[in-house]
């Protein structure tokens, strides 16, 4: 009797050493987080860590104002515990449905206390006036939606909220030193307009006292009569430089570019590594605004 007792102590215990890493692991995995755009999983992973798991709904080359979520996205948004939405165009088609996914599922609207500008546009605004989205090109609104972040981190683990707390203290003081630089870098440019297919850079330019000229009208190629207007415009601003993102088609930036003697420059308003990408794209700014 003795010896089976100690076997079932002997037992017991290995079953404990078994049972327990597994529990411990279940109650130590991350919280499973859903962005819309690239530029937010940095931001998430920043304030984050290794406590979050980051998914994203539009991917590399795709466009926020066109993408319809997959089914396998819609299906793994039920695991989810919190969406950061940030106000790109298919958020306002496909949100009800994304809630639908997951009623349990916090979703976080980022932009709060930001204030909206209207978009820029070649021709006649669509609703009387539809909002930018591009919020996040300004580095010190993205110190905004990083605080709404982080708070929803603590709220939804507060274990780790000293961990969220200084990881964002850290991301605040890298994009406190980013816009500094790009001021610097900016500074005494002999020409402050571009031109845009798609008007991304509206509160980079507001931020950075810089003017966009867009080529689209309303989410749309334009027309002819709108085309011949905006290359009007481009002369008459002397502007040198027409930016284009891969997620639009570039020919009508060539054709404009051609008819008033500018040059076309590929950058990215939807890269991941936001820092890098912000750095760059000051740099490409700088290099065609000083011509």
């Amino acid at each position: 009797m003795c010896q089976l007792a100690v076997t079932k102590y002997v037992l017991s215990l290995l079953l404990m050493c078994i049972v327990l890493p597994t529990a411990v692991l279940a109650s130590e995995a991350p919280l499973d987080v859903f962005v819309s755009i690239l530029p937010q999983k940095y931001f998430v992973e920043r304030v984050g860590g290794d406590q979050v798991a980051v998914s994203v709904m539009v991917g590399p080359g795709r466009s926020p104002a066109t993408y319809e979520p997959t089914p396998r996205q819609l299906a793994h948004l039920s695991q989810a515990h919190l969406y950061f939405r940030i106000g790109v165009a298919f958020e306002d088609v496909w949100m009800d449905r994304i809630r639908a996914a997951n009623s349990s599922m916090k979703v976080i609207d980022t932009r709060r206390s930001i204030q909206l500008r209207d978009i820029d546009s070649a021709g006649p605004r669509e609703g009387g006036g539809a909002k930018d989205p591009h919020v996040w090109t300004n580095p010190l609104l993205v110190k905004i939606m990083a605080m709404h972040i982080r708070d929803a981190l603590i709220e939804a683990d507060p274990a780790h909220r000293t961990e969220y707390e200084s990881n964002y203290t850290r991301f605040a003081a890298d994009l406190h030193r980013l816009d500094q630089w790009i001021r610097n870098r900016l500074q005494g440019l002999s020409s402050r307009s571009f031109m845009v297919f798609h008007p991304s850079w509206g509160y980079f330019a507001d931020a950075y006292d810089l003017k966009q000229i867009p080529i689209e009208s309303a989410g749309k190629e334009p027309g002819p009569k709108t085309l011949a207007a905006v290359i009007d415009q481009g002369r008459e601003a002397q502007v040198k430089v027409i930016f284009v993102q891969q997620q639009f088609s570039h020919s009508t930036a060539e054709t404009v570019a051609q008819a008033i003697g500018a040059s076309v420059v590929t950058v990215d308003p939807l890269a991941e590594n936001y820092l890098d990408n912000l750095r760059h794209v000051a740099e490409a700014f700088a290099e065609a605004l000083k011509q």
